[in-house]
């Protein structure tokens, strides 16, 4: 069977951050391929500063581009709305019976999954795996406000590696303050922001 990585996200804009945590959960998880999904709406971020949905495909596809390991889809942006990981898994295992789906995450989203639609439904469809940076501290299963076995479960499938502490937020600001992106993202990233004029005006205090 296919082991089939999933990234979901903003992507706004995608980094190498994003790359790495990709590669990271490829090698250590022993998956077939990884599968960057951008949403449409998020449930629990803001957002005022998203770069328009065709835009955000848009740098994904030339940060991927000849990697045969990562793959797009448009499945989030297609259905429009406010993205449920949920809708997208059950649409992914019709759509890919014959594969096993591994959903990937950062150990900071550990706190949050509580939150999430329809999530003990969705942790038995898919397998919770996480990826943390050397020195960050994991969340003890009793503060991960699941029923039990998760918060151990979820704690047994994590990996430390190296990441690089990039951000989208930050990347944007720096392209507010008129300051320079290179080496955090793609070069034809940077080239496609740069001609479509993205993140380029002040960030307006809250």
């Amino acid at each position: 069977r296919n082991r089939i990585g999933i990234l979901g996200g903003t992507f706004n804009p995608v980094h190498i951050g994003h790359l790495i945590l990709a590669q990271t959960a490829f090698e250590s998880f022993e998956l077939s391929e990884v599968v960057f999904i951008p949403c449409s709406t998020p449930p629990h971020k803001g957002s005022s500063r998203l770069a328009p949905a065709e835009h955000r495909v848009a740098m994904l596809k030339y940060a991927i581009e000849g990697d045969p390991r990562f793959s797009l889809s448009d499945i989030e942006i297609k259905r429009g709305g406010v993205s449920y990981s949920i809708e997208t898994i059950e649409a992914l295992r019709k759509e890919y019976p014959d594969s096993d789906f591994f959903f990937i995450i950062g150990s900071d989203t550990l706190l949050e999954l509580h939150l999430w639609k329809n999530i003990y439904q969705l942790l038995e469809i898919c397998t919770f795996v996480t990826v943390t940076r050397p020195g960050s501290v994991l969340p003890k299963p009793e503060s991960i406000k699941l029923k039990e076995p998760w918060p151990e479960k979820l704690i047994q499938d994590t990996v430390t590696r190296h990441l690089v502490d990039v951000s989208s937020s930050n990347i944007r600001h720096r392209l507010a303050e008129g300051m320079s992106i290179r080496y955090l993202v793609p070069g034809e990233v940077e080239m496609y922001i740069t001609e479509h004029n993205l993140y380029s005006s002040p960030v307006k205090p809250l």
